[in-house]
């Protein structure tokens, strides 16, 4: 199990145009391969700057199946509009749990 992260910064003035395409946008993404969940997180402190948080089965699930996917483009076309700044996206995986 990996785990997106794509640090979104939005243009001010389309948090909310933003967040209603993510919520039209998590069907595209639980009907993908390997796809597990997502969660979108904001920030208190910057709340024009997003986390949006994918779990995925393989990295090649996110990179691959799904970045060449017609649900890629979809999920694009919902959101970038607002983007103030390319996503910076990068992947982790667990390795410690907590409490």
């Amino acid at each position: 199990m990996i785990f997106e992260i794509a640090q979104i910064e939005v243009k001010p003035g389309t948090e909310a145009a933003f967040e209603q395409g993510v919520a039209k946008a998590a069907p595209l993404f639980k009907g993908s391969k390997g796809c597990h969940g997502m969660r979108l997180l904001k920030s208190i402190e910057q709340p024009t700057h997003y986390s949006l948080v994918v779990t995925w089965e393989t990295l090649e699930d996110h990179t691959v199946h799904f970045r060449n996917s017609e649900a890629f483009q979809q999920w694009r076309a919902l959101v970038s509009d607002c983007f103030a700044a390319p996503p910076n996206v990068g992947h982790v995986t667990e390795v410690l749990i907590g409490f």
